[in-house]
This record gives C-alpha cells, structure tokens and sequence, in this order.
C-alpha cells in the first residue's frame, strides 16, 4: 500500500498536508470535505475548507480554492481553476481549462464551455446548449 498523505511547502514556507482521495488519488487538503462517491482525479487539487458534492467529478490538473462548493453531480473538467468561496451547482459543468473567478455562483444544471472566464462574484446560468443567461 502506497504513502497516503502528501506534505507540500507553500509560498511562505509552510507545510500543507493532502491526503489521497480514495477514488481517482487526487489531493485533498486537510480540512477539506470531499464526499466518498465523489471522485477526484489524480493530479487534481481540492484545497482547505472546500466542499465537494456526493457524484461530483473533478478532472486531472483541476484546482478548487479554499472556501468553494462543488455540488451533487458537479462535472469539473481538466486544468480549470474553481476560485476561492465560488459555487457550482448541482448537475453543472464546467469546461476544460475554465477560470472560475472568486465569490463566483454557477447555476444547478449550467453548461460552462472549455477555455472560458468567469468573473470574480458573477452570477451565471446557461441554456441547455450552453449560452449564458442572466441569473
């Protein structure tokens, strides 16, 4: 059985500790809650204080922030970036390699495109094939 915790230093000089989620051995920061049928992609990072949703799938080289909510089912593609506090709703998906800004609400069901961004605090929902409305 392999190590199940990673230390990483910071910027400053501390020591962050991750665990490896057991479904898909992404890290998970202490502090963190993240569902056990949610699953977490090696190479993806779920920060302190952030919450991720029973379903929810976070791709490789994605990041949540501190503080952010993945809901139920939530879809987050690779390499996109979830800011500090934002919420995903439940069903949503957010696209490969998307910035999803702090303080940020994506609507339950929204369809969030690849190599898009998502303002600091903005409030979004799409239609069924993705266009954005205002929420």
């Amino acid at each position: 059985m392999g190590k199940n915790y990673v230390d990483i230093e910071d910027g400053q000089g501390g020591t962050l500790r991750y665990r490896k989620h057991a479904n898909g051995r992404g890290l998970i920061a202490h502090g963190a809650k993240v569902h056990p049928q949610a699953v977490v992609e090696a190479g993806a990072y779920v920060e302190p204080r952030a919450k991720v949703g029973a379903g929810a799938r976070v791709a490789r080289g994605a990041w949540i922030e501190p503080d952010a909510v993945v809901g139920v089912n939530a879809r987050i593609e690779a390499h996109a970036h979830i800011g500090q506090g934002a919420v995903i709703g439940d069903g949503a998906s957010i696209g490969v390699r998307t910035e999803v800004g702090a303080g940020a609400h994506i609507a339950r069901g929204a369809r969030i495109g690849d190599d898009e961004i998502i303002a600091a605090g903005m409030t979004l929902d799409t239609d069924r094939k993705g266009l954005w409305l205002a929420a």
